[in-house]
């Protein structure tokens, strides 16, 4: 939380320069990378909510918590970026028809300080991207913005000793196509968490080869692997025990078994004998 707000305290101050800077300009990449950072102001102020409510305590109803809430935030940062890829993409396309006049010097001078706000954001974020989704869509928002401002200020020097005014719109289109690529993987991801699909690092196969290797499982079946939130995994299966003895050894080895995968969350139905009527629903 607090490298959260770090960053969006750089990145809100830096945002009222850069709309300045981009209506006096006249430049649409000044004014796309202003929209863009925008949208980070938001999604910053979004995951550092999420960040202090998903650790609220659970309750009879949530059973989990407010975990999901970072999901759901990453989801919406990544949905977010995509959208406004799309905007600057298509007035970007308006720019190429009928170009306008850039001045050159300020949008230089705000894309350079712009790429310093940056940099120091995503330095702060850096270290503590990979430990959740809701953090990587923080630390994509402002990745996204350094692009652009280095979009930005290759575009300015080209206007200013080229007089090449559509390198500005093309610097906008560059910048969207390095946005959308990590945007579209966090979408996916955040959604495959919603949707409770396994997660890309676990295969099922080898859990259930790992399940059924144990001493006195004869069979498993109804087996579920899937995600809570970011670092958080979750199993269900039910197996076939015949001994009532092996039990507590089976659910002991199946604990351990599980950590091999970093299944923190075990839920295990031992079953004497094949229940096949009563579990019609789970055997299509």
């Amino acid at each position: 939380m607090r490298r959260l707000r770090i960053a969006l305290a750089i990145t809100a101050t830096f945002l009222l320069a850069e709309v300045a800077g981009g209506i006096v300009s006249n430049s649409l990449a000044l004014l796309a990378d202003a929209g863009h950072m925008l949208t980070d102001v938001a999604a910053l102020a979004l995951s550092l909510f999420v960040a202090w409510f998903s650790r609220q305590p659970h309750d009879q109803r949530r059973t989990y918590g407010y975990l999901r809430w970072e999901i759901l935030a990453a989801f919406l940062n990544g949905a977010t970026l995509l959208l406004i890829s799309a905007w600057i993409s298509v007035e970007a396309v308006m720019r190429l028809r009928q170009p306008e006049a850039v001045e050159s010097g300020i949008m230089l001078a705000i894309a350079i300080v712009g790429i310093i706000a940056n940099i120091a954001a995503a330095l702060v974020l850096h270290p503590a991207s990979d430990a959740s989704l809701n953090l990587r869509g923080a630390y994509l928002h402002v990745v996204g913005d350094l692009l652009g401002s280095v979009a930005t200020v290759v575009a300015a020097l080209l206007v200013r000793f080229t007089g090449w005014v559509v390198a500005d719109p093309i610097a906008s289109i560059l910048m969207t196509l390095l946005i959308v690529r990590g945007a579209w993987r966090l979408v996916r991801e955040s959604v495959d968490v919603l949707l409770e699909s396994t997660p890309t690092h676990i295969a099922v196969g080898s859990v259930r080869r790992q399940l059924e290797a144990i001493p006195g499982i004869e069979s498993v079946h109804d087996l579920h692997v899937w995600t809570v939130t970011s670092g958080v995994v979750a199993m269900s299966v039910h197996a076939i025990v015949r001994e009532p003895e092996r039990h507590q050894h089976v659910l002991e080895h199946v604990h351990d078994a599980m950590l091999l995968f970093g299944i923190q969350h075990v839920t295990v139905q031992l079953e004497r004998r094949e229940m096949y009527e009563r579990e019609m629903h789970l055997h299509p």
